[in-house]
């Protein structure tokens, strides 16, 4: 596997940390990702997404849904119980492990809602820019139409 050194990125940038940062994540990650617990990820509109994720055997107790530092960090831990230690399987084919599974997110992009229902749960996420860094149209004045349509500084004079 290669290995990139993004040292002189940092020396020679200002304000691109993050991206940085996030090459770096990437570039880094395993090479065969974690598959568990199986997920979708899903575009629903324009500005619209959904996260699909299959929690099987999980309470919503047992579940954590949590947005922080631009990445949405899903995890969840099977609460120990005194009937776990009685039971004994003859086969166990039902992964209830632990697992936490980042997804990260675009500027401007939050998590509304999230929702379980038959074993998945359902995290929905939204685009939302600010209209200050929408684009926005700027009208072109003749100047010719402008002088033409001031009015005279003459006055009258009444006696």
């Amino acid at each position: 596997m290669r290995t990139y050194d993004f040292a002189p990125l940092y020396r020679s940038t200002v304000g691109f940390d993050r991206l940085a940062t996030m090459l770096d994540r990437a570039l880094s990650a395993e090479v065969t990702p974690n598959s568990y617990p199986p997920y979708n990820i899903e575009k629903s509109g324009d500005d619209k997404y959904r996260i699909t994720v299959a929690v099987a055997g999980f309470t919503e107790d047992e579940i954590s849904v949590e947005m922080r530092d631009g990445q949405l960090v899903i995890s969840a831990k099977k609460a120990e119980t005194d009937t776990d230690e009685n039971i004994n399987y003859l086969h166990r084919g039902i992964a209830a492990r632990a697992f936490e599974k980042r997804f990260q997110l675009a500027d401007h992009v939050r998590a509304t809602g999230a929702e379980s229902e038959n074993g998945l749960l359902h995290v929905d996420l939204v685009r939302e820019v600010p209209e200050a860094l929408k684009p926005r149209r700027i009208e072109i004045a003749n100047a010719a139409k402008t002088i033409e349509a001031k009015p005279s500084k003459k006055k009258v004079l009444e006696a």
